[in-house]
């Protein structure tokens, strides 16, 4: 797949928008997108299936091998799932969504060991963040932070969600709880009206990113139990964002370099010392998991101008490309990487073509009051 920095923009567009619950039919091509589990020890992929549609796409990967996601069903909704075991590998077990919320839309993107899940739903008045049990049993909603709307995205071993909320004032702050996601509260930001966290660790370091004083937007991250909110700068651009951090507090994340292109980014323990991490021949890349030993996983444009997936040595040394370390179906190329956990699974997906103007995405999201939400990533992200 040939892709240009506009395109990867547009698709990062569309990736937020199925993020937040949409269900479709894709006109831009019969392909479907699909996730997988990639076992680095015996080069396999495992397929997670759907719910009963067309598409499926996890975000996260815990180290009991289960993966979390959002996947379309036969009845035209979009539920997050978790993977349970299955005599030919593992299947999709859908979570259903939280009551009272229409249309019936949810997503799951964080799960820790115990196979707690934290993700979106539908719920009265907005969407909600929820948090389930053990193995994905039950959907607790979170509430928000006194606005309509909630998203959880990551989740540590004591069951401390993070994400972002709306606040009372119209404002949308990034937000941490308390083990087993009780008492949301607010992190703040970097000055800004708005900030994310995305990534958690098991002593609540949490990372993500906030729009400046300066109307630029930075990853930060925070101290233990999401004390204080630092800022990590860039890679010398105007933006930077973090996705993930692991228990040394080394966070990843993509930034802006001062020839404007976007490059994924690895930090030191405790979030010092923001590092580029290269790419795979082509000029961007974008880093999305890192586990314990800090390998990184995310995807970069090629010398082709192709869009693959990548991993890294420990602390982010060197890159390679996981098409060459995996063995694959004919045709199937790995264009996506999600999330690794600490044995060698990795969450990956297959390439799709280049998208459409994302306009008409936005035409469809209008119905469901999330024009703001695209809005704010594609300003972010422009």
């Amino acid at each position: 797949m040939k892709i240009t920095h506009s395109s990867k923009i547009q698709s990062l567009i569309l990736a937020t928008a199925l993020s937040i619950g949409l269900c479709f039919v894709s006109p831009v091509s019969a392909q479907q997108l699909r996730s997988y589990i990639l076992d680095l020890n015996t080069k396999r992929l495992t397929s997670m299936g759907t719910l009963g549609g067309s598409d499926s796409f996890a975000y996260g990967i815990n180290d009991a091998g289960q993966a979390a996601g959002g996947s379309d069903t036969s009845t035209g909704e979009r539920h997050a799932f978790i993977t349970r075991p299955h005599p030919n590998g593992v299947y999709a077990a859908d979570l259903g969504t939280l009551s009272g919320g229409w249309p019936h839309f949810s997503g799951a993107y964080g799960i820790n060991d115990a196979g707690q899940v934290v993700g979106y739903s539908s719920a009265a008045g907005g969407w909600h963040a929820f948090i389930t049990g053990p193995d994905g049993v039950g959907m607790t909603d979170l509430g928000t932070l006194g606005g309509r709307n909630s998203f959880a995205w990551g989740i540590n071993h004591a069951a401390q969600a993070v994400g972002e909320s709306d606040t009372r004032t119209d404002e949308t702050h990034a937000f941490i709880t308390d083990p087993n996601g009780a008492n949301m509260r607010d992190l703040g930001t970097l000055g800004g009206d708005r900030s994310r966290a995305h990534g958690i660790n098991d002593i609540g370091q949490a990372a993500g990113y906030s729009r400046t004083a300066e109307g630029y937007y930075h990853a930060f991250i925070t101290g233990p139990d999401g004390t204080g909110m630092t800022d990590l700068g860039t890679l010398g651009g105007g933006d930077s964002y973090a996705w993930d951090i692991n228990n040394a507090g080394q966070v990843v994340g993509g930034s802006f370099t001062a020839e404007g292109y976007h490059r994924a980014f690895i930090t030191s323990p405790d979030g010092a010392n923001m590092r580029d991490l290269g790419t795979l021949g082509g000029r961007e890349s974008w880093a999305y998991g890192i586990n314990d030993a800090g390998q990184v996983v995310g995807e970069s444009i090629t010398a082709t101008g192709d869009l693959h997936a990548f991993i890294t040595g420990p602390n982010g040394v060197g890159m390679a490309d996981l098409n060459s370390l995996a063995e694959l179906p004919a045709g199937l190329v790995l264009g996506d990487a999600q999330d690794i956990n600490n044995v060698g699974q990795i969450i990956v997906a297959n390439a799709l073509p280049p998208i459409p103007e994302p306009q008409s995405y936005a035409l469809m999201l209008a119905g469901l009051g999330l024009i703001g939400f695209v809005a704010w990533r594609k300003n972010l992200l422009a």
